[in-house]
């Protein structure tokens, strides 16, 4: 169910292309509008977790076209093409906990690579790029509300742990991610031994959060402009592929500000900035998949449409975040 790319992160090496990544555009990057490609996402990750000291193992974790018995492709997709989870495991102390790490909007599991050494030491850490993000599968989205947006990637998440035959583990999301952690361990709770949420996004609506100053940005020309995109699905990722071979300069001005002048931790090096810009730069150019969730789960400004506050609210549910 699973097919190996890489690992070792001192000497990561890359076996046979995967079914998905099937042949490389004829055209080189340099002549290229968008100078992207799957195989470069793979290559920029593997570069990135070059940093880290833990050993590790890359693999593409098949699974299916859709949910068993289901009519629905991930999603909607006229394709039964099997789609694939990228996945990142790195080695452990034997019977160390499994944790498994989501990602955020706008991420890949790769935004972690500082995070794997430490954690390594304790648990077995399995780190994921959602369905539509990074270097797993990018199907066609067509998704059309909340709910099956959700599905999206609760059911993808689902059969990646079948696939991956896990019975319970720790479960960590950061910002969606935690959204998405959540969401799947309301359903799920039988395979979450533990939630931890860094910083989630989508605990409460805007009626919730009493918004007024969003009210009143609405009814600004600017805030019609904006709102008007938003509800269009124009994600930031649109702006770096528009920019074509600009992109990449926008993506490390944006990482060398988010990680380095603004960042309240340590500041990246050259090289891991260097580094984790490429990577980023490739996972946001890509083709949009996952991203085009936005909208729908969340209304302008970032309130949940379905707030996780009110999920947490049912008999027998707790919910705590860092």
């Amino acid at each position: 169910m699973a097919e190996e790319l890489g690992s070792s992160a001192s000497a990561p090496t890359t076996t046979s292309s995967s079914s998905w990544a099937k042949t490389r555009s004829l055209w080189p990057s340099i002549l290229r509008w968008i100078p992207t490609s799957v195989d470069h996402i793979i290559a920029a990750e593997k570069r990135l977790l070059s940093l880290v000291k833990t050993p590790y193992v890359v693999e593409q974790v098949n699974i299916g076209s859709g949910p068993p018995g289901s009519k629905i492709r991930w999603f909607r997709s006229t394709s039964d093409e099997p789609r694939f989870i990228n996945t990142a495991t790195f080695q452990s102390k034997e019977d160390s906990p499994t944790l498994v790490m989501v990602h955020g909007y706008a991420a890949s599991q790769g935004f972690f690579f500082r995070n794997f050494d430490a954690l390594a030491n304790r648990f077995k850490v399995i780190a994921i790029d959602q369905l539509g993000w990074g270097g797993s599968s990018r199907p066609d989205f067509t998704c059309k509300s909340t709910e099956e947006t959700e599905a999206w990637f609760i059911d993808s998440f689902e059969e990646w742990r079948k696939a991956k035959n896990l019975g319970s583990f720790i479960l960590l999301g950061h910002s969606f991610g935690g959204y998405v952690a959540a969401k799947y361990a309301l359903k799920h709770p039988e395979h979450v031994q533990h939630l931890i949420l860094v910083g989630p996004a989508g605990f409460s609506s805007e009626s919730e959060s009493k918004s007024e100053w969003l009210a009143k940005f609405r009814e600004t020309w600017k805030g019609a402009v904006l709102n008007h995109l938003w509800e269009s699905n124009f994600t930031p990722q649109k702006v770096v592929r528009g920019l074509g071979p600009w992109g990449p300069d926008l993506v490390n001005r944006y990482t060398t500000a988010r990680f380095g002048a603004y960042s309240t931790g340590e500041v990246l090096t050259e090289e891991e900035s260097k580094l984790l810009s490429d990577y980023v730069y490739h996972t946001l150019a890509a083709k949009a998949s996952g991203e085009l969730c936005l909208k729908y789960i969340f209304s302008f400004g970032a309130f949940a449409r379905m707030p996780l506050i009110q999920s947490t609210r049912q008999p027998n549910i707790c919910c705590s975040h860092v």
